[in-house]
């Protein structure tokens, strides 16, 4: 596939997105918030799934263990129990605690191969998004709506705070996708190994150079979500974060109009003089 063009500008993209609605309040953590960030993906929904399961068997087995090491103490303490008990080779002792970590394991497999089936196997496509890792921005393409491609990069910290949206986390080009449709994601990378992870969607996959990896997903509801590469890759790592957002179909056809005029001419900064321009925070 093609190199993606550095398409678009600030302005630009400023414009295609004030050409969209107000968006639901963005997906960000709260003070005093417990647990992890809501579901907002079929897979990230049974990922949540799983993890509550194992946090109940986790559970079970730490009181279980907890009982014993008080039964233990109490019920054979030297006072008690002065003379040691001589029994050996219990067969049904050796039995029970050889069994029960067996089922314990397979109770754990089985949900756990069938949710990576699940991550791994994508249903059919509704439109595809190729995503590609630089150091240290994102590009995006959008093959089925005329290959139309963006550079993705981080607000500086005082355009971020004029716009009241999330230091660090915050793009100028965010990539926008309908409520409800099945995305495939062709992720990979033109220099090193990126990691493109979005928690409340459930999606992590490693950009790597010469090889595209894949994955999916469904958005159910309308809102902003971000995320950013967790894999440690090189000076400037912290800094391309991804924003994603999800419209109405409706919505999201006009953002491709609007967006087809604004990035029609690779006019843009090259990545390196972008780079040197942006403060670091």
């Amino acid at each position: 596939m093609r190199r993606i063009g550095k398409l678009g500008t600030l302005g630009a993209a400023l414009a295609c997105v004030a050409a969209m609605p107000a968006l639901a309040a963005d997906e960000l953590p709260r003070n005093w918030q417990i647990g992890m960030q809501a579901a907002a993906t079929p897979v990230r929904e049974r990922i949540d799934a799983l993890h509550n399961e194992l946090l109940i068997i986790i559970t079970l087995i730490t009181l279980f263990v907890l009982c014993l090491l008080m039964f233990a103490m109490i019920r054979f303490n030297a006072r008690r129990h002065p003379v040691p008990s001589q029994t050996t080779h219990n067969p049904v002792l050796e039995l029970i605690w050889t069994a029960a970590p067996v089922l314990i394991l397979l109770a754990i497999a089985i949900p756990s191969f069938k949710l990576m089936y699940y991550m791994d196997r994508t249903p059919k496509p509704d439109m595809t998004l190729k995503v590609t890792g630089h150091q240290w921005y994102w590009s995006y393409q959008y093959p089925d709506q005329g290959n139309l491609s963006f550079d993705s990069n981080m607000l500086p910290d005082d355009q971020a705070a004029a716009q009241n949206r999330p230091r660090m986390l915050s793009v100028d080009n965010p990539v926008v996708v309908p409520v409800g449709a099945v995305v495939r994601v062709l992720v990979t990378s033109t220099d090193v190994i990126h990691s493109w992870f979005m928690p409340a969607l459930g999606v992590q996959e490693y950009a790597v150079i010469g090889r595209t990896n894949y994955a999916w997903m469904q958005i159910n509801r309308l809102g902003t979500f971000h995320g950013e590469c967790n894999q440690i890759c090189g000076n400037n790592h912290p800094f391309m974060p991804i924003e994603i957002r999800a419209v109405s179909k409706e919505d999201f056809a006009k953002w491709v109009d609007t967006a087809k005029k604004k990035f029609a001419h690779n006019d843009q900064a090259t990545p390196a003089v972008r780079m040197a321009d942006r403060a670091a925070p």
